[in-house]
């Protein structure tokens, strides 16, 4: 009987602290989309390290991001990853690290990983055919902007860089096309 109420105080134990790691998690969600980094960190840092969810460690990630330690966010990034291979916003976000250190394979190489667990998220193509612009691979840029445009097709950063893409290729006409598409989006 002792060990039964023993082992039943530890459940109820570590549910408790499990509950209260997912209100914190919860919290600092909140927090973060409130744009209070902060209390974000703050409740997150409360939470031990081994268990801390990838949506933890991701939003460490952007919050140390954003105060401008890309190395230190760098690291939490592949803590999320740690913790959820699918955790494409943990890939996304490597793959900015690297176009901004300008190493593009790299960053190239983040960006398909993302793309290939968020097949839907226009954002990734994009930023994966910039990554290619910047190697000059203008064939490989335009089928990843075509991709971005055709899941979003109002943004005007992409509309201009497919210009310039078909621009680089020799296609004239459809650098005019998507010019005019860019004009119209930014004028409206």
């Amino acid at each position: 009987m002792k060990k039964i109420i023993i082992t039943s105080f530890l459940f109820f134990l570590c549910s408790s602290v499990f509950a209260g790691n997912t209100e914190l998690s919860r919290q600092a969600t909140a927090f973060y989309s409130d744009n209070n980094p902060t209390k974000t960190m703050d409740l997150i840092l409360q939470i031990n390290e081994k268990e801390r969810t990838s949506q933890d460690w991701l939003l460490l990630g952007n919050v140390i991001a954003d105060k401008g330690e890309a190395d230190n966010a760098l690291y939490m990034y592949q803590k999320a990853i740690e913790k959820d291979k699918k955790c494409y916003r943990a890939y996304y976000n490597i793959g900015n690290y690297y176009m901004d250190k300008g190493q593009f394979d790299k960053a190239i190489e983040n960006y398909k990983k993302a793309v290939s667990i968020k097949e839907d998220n226009p954002y990734i193509y994009y930023n994966l055919g910039c990554a290619y612009m910047k190697l000059n691979n203008y064939k490989s840029a335009k089928t990843n902007l075509i991709k971005a445009i055709t899941i979003k097709p109002a943004i005007p950063e992409f509309n201009y860089n497919l210009a310039f893409v078909y621009k680089k290729l020799g296609n004239n006409k459809l650098a005019e096309t998507y010019m005019e598409n860019y004009n119209k989006l930014v004028n409206n």
